[in-house]
Parts: structure tokens; sequence; C-alpha cells
């Protein structure tokens, strides 16, 4: 077992992934959402514009390479500046991994330090909220932007992770107020982000009354971090508690329609078992803006820019593809129209 520290984890969490296919869960739920096919479509293919603006910034199409790793080791380092380099490359937004390493391992800074190879890119920072009842503060959640001059920040919420994890940090106890004295004072919009179990409308709620608007629904269906925990640490002997919940949370596109009627109150991104084109459409028809994906990169990060790039472009013709069988020719006609949905039996 490589020592336990924040450091190690990172690459743990590479070596399980690579290992066990079931990590991904490949629930589909989105595959049982149907959308209403046109025949004639009455657009043109050539002409359908796939652009869009995200906080302010523009995006070639609403794509956002999802948080996945960084640390002090060369394969971290080397995954975010592929990511970044076909970000900028291709005109998509791109988060890190937490940043939490950074304050244990100073040499870490590197591997966040992703503005050089993205200069136009819409770039998310990262850290995990329950560390603001561990210690950190608004200085380093401005550390954590200032490392590689992020657009926005991340604070990701992960009870599940947590309570899997033997050394987890499981005081969330009054971190909504936290996050927004957080949120009120820092100069760049803080986005709530779950990895992978969902936000729900209590939890949109109750942010909300705390000045958060910007959410990131991270459902499930997906990659189980609850799973990967299990996996990543031989000391959990008998302890199956991983295993047990590697399923749970709300579905991506079940909390996507949950959220629906809190309307222009919130600015969602929708990810969570988001796998090709056709799924990022359905996300945004139900409300997201923007569609986070993560898994589908890690191999393809790990080789080349070149090889995330041709990823991206499958994604993008894939989606560009299904707004043309829609009979959609721009990004304003396809949020929140549910009236491209032909059926959508019981998730």
């Amino acid at each position: 077992m490589i020592p336990n520290c924040t450091n190690a984890r990172k690459i743990e969490h590479l070596n399980v992934l690579q290992q066990d296919e079931q990590i991904d869960r490949c629930k589909r739920y989105f595959e049982r959402i149907h959308l209403r096919h046109r025949a004639l479509p009455e657009v043109d293919f050539a002409a359908i514009n796939t652009a869009t603006t995200f906080l302010g910034k523009p995006v070639s199409f609403p794509l956002l390479i999802s948080s996945m790793t960084g640390g002090e080791h060369e394969l971290t380092e080397r995954i975010n500046r592929h990511l970044a380099l076909a970000a900028e490359a291709t005109g998509v937004a791109m988060g890190v991994g937490s940043q939490r390493v950074m304050f244990t391992h100073p040499e870490s800074r590197r591997s966040f330090a992703v503005r050089q190879y993205a200069p136009n890119a819409l770039l998310f920072a990262n850290l995990g909220a329950v560390q603001l009842n561990y210690g950190f503060d608004l200085a380093h959640c401005r550390q954590a932007i200032d490392a590689l001059a992020a657009d926005a920040l991340f604070l990701h919420l992960n009870p599940l992770q947590e309570v899997v994890q033997p050394e987890g940090n499981t005081n969330f106890s009054g971190l909504a107020e936290r996050i927004g004295q957080i949120a009120k004072v820092l100069k760049q919009p803080v986005v709530i982000k779950e990895v992978g179990a969902g936000l729900s409308h209590a939890d949109v709620e109750q942010l909300l009354t705390h000045g958060l608007q910007y959410f990131d629904i991270a459902g499930s269906g997906g990659t189980s971090w609850s799973r990967l925990e299990h996996y990543r640490d031989d000391s959990t002997g008998g302890r199956t508690l991983g295993l047990t919940f590697q399923d749970w949370g709300i579905p991506t596109p079940v909390a996507l329609d949950q959220l629906s009627p809190l309307g222009n109150r919130v600015t969602l991104i929708a990810s969570g078992g988001i796998r090709n084109g056709i799924d990022m459409v359905k996300a945004l028809i139900l409300g997201g803006q923007l569609c986070g994906v993560a898994a589908p990169f890690v191999e393809p990060a790990m080789q080349s820019a070149d090889a995330v790039i041709r990823t991206i472009e499958r994604l993008r013709l894939e989606f560009t593809t299904t707004m043309f069988l829609l009979g959609i020719a721009k990004i304003s006609d396809l949020i929140g129209n549910r009236r491209l949905i032909l059926d959508w039996p019981t998730v």
C-alpha cells in the first residue's frame, strides 16, 4: 500500500481507475430519455452554431473537462498539461482536481499551473468544501485560484467519499454558512460541485440562502468514488461500506429535473455519467448550461494532447449531429427546451 497521504492518493486513484472497469458504473440514465427525431430538420448541418458562454467567457461548445487530478508526480503533471493544451486548442472549459495537496506538498503546485498552456480557456480551481471545517480559509481559496489563474473556484462536496475513506474528513456541520462567507468576499465565482452522488433540491435551496448560484450537479451513474475508495486502500479488511454505497446518489437527469423549478435563480453544470454528445444535449434540454465529462479523458490524457483533442472532437461531432437531428441550430434554442423530449420512462 502507498503511504497514506494526500499526494499518494492522487496516484492511487489513477491506478484504481485503470484497473477496475466497474468504477465507471455505466448506469446510462440518460438513455432512458428519448428525443423527438426530425426527419425534416429544416437546418443546414454546416450552419449549426454550438458556441456559447459561461461565466462571461466563450466556449466553442458546452463541454467542461471535469476535475481529475494533480499532485507532485510526473503523471499528474502530464495529464493536466495535456488536458489544458487540448482545452485551449478546442475552445472548451477545464477544471483541475482537488488542490488540497498544494498545502502539504508545495511542489505539486506545478501540476496545477495550467494557465500557461491554456491562456484563453475557462479554468476552474478546486478545493474540498469540507476543508473549511479543518482549517482552510479565504487565503487557501485565493491561493488555489492563483495557482492556475482560474476564472472560478469549485468547492466540492463529497460526504460519501469522505466517510468511506479511512482518513476521510467527515465534519460537514455548519458548512453552508462557511461556504457562503467565502463566496461573498471572493472575487471569482464559487461553483458548488458534488463528485458523483448529486445535488438535491434541498441542498441547492439551502445554499441559495447563502448567496450561491452556480452548481455542478455531478449525479450518480458514472464514476463511483465510493467504489474507488474501497479498492485504493487495503486497510479496509472486511469492511464493505464503499461497495454497499457504490451506486448511492441521485441520477444526473433526475437531479436536473428536480432543480428545474428554480429556473434562473441557478446556473447549472451537468455532470455525472455523461459519456457522449447525445447525453450532453439531453443534459442541456433538462436545464444544464455546461456539461462536465471526466472518465473518457483519463486514458487519452495519459497519452497526449492530440489524443484528448480527438476525444473532444468526437463529442463535438456527436453533439452537433444530435442538434441537427432535432432541428436545432443554436444552443439558446436547446437549453431547457423540454418540447424536444419524446418520452422519459421513470428512472
